[in-house]
């Protein structure tokens, strides 16, 4: 594959990511090319040591994924972390895919339980009063706080969970990235 046609390929691998981002590994790539070359190999040979540029790309996105979440715990750097691990491979998508969307479907799920809780505890204490309850006042108020504290420290726990879920796929993500590292990385 000649220099070009690598570049090309890799800048289309590389779409969506920051120009920055883009500009910089292009720019490492170029030196590459422009090293071989010097030292007498052609470009085809060059682009083969490198390897396959869309996977190259992909690999990139995923550590750029991976360093945003370590940086910025959020729930955009989350989605982009496990992106970033479902496109490290085909297989590993057919394997994962199933398991993460069991996961990510249950605790949303918790979530939303969580957040309902919180308004029915909300509407006890602020209708139950004027219900006249089994136990009074004080027991509508008592129950509606009640149900709003476990409600958020439902929330709470489920958060420290997704956190977890996510450092779970962010640690898979570089693991798998080690063991692809040396089969990507250009042979002396």
């Amino acid at each position: 594959m000649t220099r070009q046609a690598f570049i090309d390929r890799l800048r289309l691998g590389l779409s969506g990511m920051p120009p920055q981002a883009i500009a910089e590994t292009i720019a490492d790539y170029e030196t590459h090319f422009a090293e071989g070359l010097a030292a007498g190999r052609t470009e085809e040979e060059i682009g083969e040591a490198l390897g396959d540029p869309a996977r190259l790309a992909r690999e990139l996105r995923a550590e750029i994924g991976l360093k945003k979440w370590e940086e910025q715990r959020n729930p955009s750097a989350a989605a982009g972390a496990i992106f970033a691990v479902l496109g490290l491979g085909a297989i590993d998508v057919l394997i994962l895919l199933p398991i993460l969307m069991t996961v990510a479907g249950t605790l949303f799920g918790l979530i939303i339980g969580a957040v309902a809780v919180f308004f029915a505890g909300g509407f006890v204490f602020a209708v139950g009063p004027f219900l006249e309850p089994p136990g009074g006042t004080a027991a509508a108020l008592l129950a509606g706080i009640g149900l709003m504290a476990l409600a958020s420290s439902v929330g709470a726990v489920l958060t420290l969970v997704v956190i977890g879920f996510v450092n779970a796929l962010v640690w898979y993500g570089r693991l798998h990235y080690r063991l692809l590292k040396p089969a990507i990385e250009p042979q002396a």
